[in-house]
């Protein structure tokens, strides 16, 4: 027999990105909710392209323990539109059995017929000949491994069998679990669909993290995906295909700085030129310029940033290469040529400890931008 279905993990719907800078005149924060949101409308298009009647969420479907009841209700409601498909959903650290316990009551009691919450360790037969063998977390921290009892677990023979857990294999985990990488195959698995990952990562053909469908943070580097499984039958070797789903791409970038460089345009030549509008930028610059190289750097990162959802440009680890005609254009006399010397011999000191000597060179910085910005 053929089974397929959709694997994915970490939705974290209702999470309000209360870290992410929001710009003055924007509604970014908004945007990235709501993109979390219309990922079960992405996976149920998934599901329907790649004709698997079933989608397996292996943990926090939502961000928290708690969240609104607007935000349950809308988001059963859109599983309930993708009615030929069936939802999954297993307690993950963040909606835990016990923190969460009324949002796993309310979707018991009234979820849509096609959505289906994995409170308890029983075996599951989604489909005929296949079984779903789910690991709820029952306690954000539990400190142990939940799929433990699964090589324990007997199914008829020939039956598919689907291991689904929350929980870390590497040293990369959250919540606390470790999950031996040979749990599949001390478990008899077919596939072991894993979440708490927010990236894709391929542990055994058997053993895979989907990664969220939405990315959440600078760190992977794609945008997010779900995975298609196929299982043709027991024991063979899953066929699995990445699938892209995710609206946003967060993406960490280093800028590397040389003396002469002119800052602006070596900027320029590394930012990406498509789909600026959905993508949230990190630059981590580094290296050596001027103090005009400095200011003409922020004056770019400024001029470009309304382009992209975000462009955040982290400088303070360029050195300042300091010369008279930077001084000069400060002041040529007066208070604040003299104020410009004395941060200047101090950001050139090696007697005093480094974090004094970065705060002058950052002051130096500030003052020349605010001398030469009537220029600009």
């Amino acid at each position: 027999m053929s089974f397929r279905f959709i694997h994915t993990s970490d939705l974290h719907i209702g999470r309000r990105f209360a870290n992410i800078s929001e710009p003055a005149d924007g509604n970014l924060r908004g945007r990235l909710m709501e993109a979390r949101f219309d990922k079960i409308r992405q996976l149920a298009n998934a599901a329907r392209e790649h004709g698997a009647e079933h989608v397996l969420l292996a943990g926090d479907t939502f961000d928290s323990a708690t969240p609104s009841r607007q935000v349950l209700r809308q988001a059963l409601a859109a599983m309930r539109d993708a009615l030929e498909v069936h939802w999954w959903l297993l307690p993950g650290n963040h909606d835990n059995l016990r923190n969460a316990e009324p949002v796993w009551d309310e979707i018991v009691k009234d979820a849509p017929e096609n959505v289906h919450a994995l409170r308890a360790t029983d075996v599951v037969e989604i489909a005929p000949g296949v079984a779903l063998l789910p690991c709820p977390v029952p306690v954000r921290t539990t400190g142990r491994d939940l799929t433990k009892d699964l090589p324990g677990i007997a199914t008829p023979e020939g039956m598919l069998r689907i291991g689904l857990a929350h929980g870390g294999v590497v040293d990369f985990v959250e919540s606390g679990e470790q999950i031996p990488p040979d749990r599949d195959r001390s478990a008899g698995l077919d596939y072991l669909a894993l979440g708490d990952w927010h990236g894709r990562l391929q542990v055994t053909p058997r053993t895979q993290y989907s990664g969220t469908p939405e990315q959440d943070r600078f760190k992977h580097g794609v945008r997010g995906q779900c995975l298609a499984v196929t299982l043709a039958q027991s024991g063979a070797i899953p066929e699995v295909a990445a699938i892209e789903t995710g609206s946003f791409l967060w993406s960490n970038i280093g800028l590397p700085l040389h003396e002469g460089e002119d800052t602006a345009l070596t900027l320029a030549a590394l930012l990406p030129t498509a789909d600026r509008r959905n993508t949230l930028l990190r630059i981590k610059a580094s290296g050596w310029t001027s103090l005009a190289g400095h200011a003409a750097l922020g004056v770019a990162a400024e001029r470009h940033a309304p382009e992209f959802a975000l462009l955040d440009l982290i400088s303070e680890r360029v050195g300042t290469l300091h010369n008279v005609t930077d001084l000069d254009a400060i002041d040529q006399a007066g208070a604040m040529r003299l104020a410009a010397e004395r941060l200047m011999a101090e950001a050139g000191n090696g007697a005093l400890a480094e974090a004094e000597r970065d705060i002058a060179a950052a002051a130096l910085n500030r003052l020349y931008a605010y001398a030469t910005e009537g220029a600009r």
